[in-house]
């Protein structure tokens, strides 16, 4: 099967999960706007990546970036990092296809709520983004799970409630990824 793409429709509630994700996230950590500005980060889609950046086992995949401009080294004091939020459309689809009891949105936004408690975590130096022990890195996974599911429990979203079961903190599925 080939890969599928997010429709115009899809698109839309990617916007409508970001902006839940956005406002859960920042309430929780109690992020003003301004506050969130030094957490920057960008959510690209299938249609957007290349090569690496698409993967079949992940729902997403967080990337951090340190632009250097036009092959010029720039001094560590004007980099400014970021985050790249790379959505798995197809993989995505493919779960909504397997499984009626997910819904779109609430897919959509405990994907990005779960990627958005990573990049916090990492801009607030709680923990290294670069770590490459496998027990630090499940650690951090059950850490940002049981996180994301503290954020959305409350929130009354269509199937959320079955979502937040499948992707319990004391569950360690493979659908999320970093690098």
């Amino acid at each position: 099967m080939g890969l599928r793409y997010f429709n115009k429709t899809h698109l839309g509630v990617l916007r409508d999960a970001l902006d839940i994700a956005e406002d859960m996230t920042s309430n929780h950590f109690k992020l003003s706007l301004s506050q969130w500005r030094r957490y920057p980060f960008d959510v690209k889609t299938l249609s957007s990546l290349f090569g690496e950046d698409i993967k079949d086992n992940v729902f997403a995949l967080l990337k951090k970036h340190m632009p250097t401009g036009d092959g010029e080294i720039v001094p560590v004091h004007k980099r400014h990092e970021f985050y790249l939020i790379c959505v798995q459309d197809h993989q995505i689809l493919n779960a909504l296809q397997r499984d009626r009891d997910l819904n779109l949105l609430s897919l959509l936004a405990y994907i990005l709520t779960h990627e958005l408690v990573h990049i916090v975590r990492f801009c607030e130096f709680q923990v290294r983004f670069d770590t490459q022990e496998e027990n630090r890195k499940i650690k951090e996974e059950k850490i940002v799970r049981q996180t994301t599911y503290e954020i959305l429990k409350e929130l009354a979203l269509p199937s959320l409630p079955y979502i937040l079961g499948s992707y319990h903190p004391d569950r360690m599925n493979v659908d999320f990824s970093m690098i």
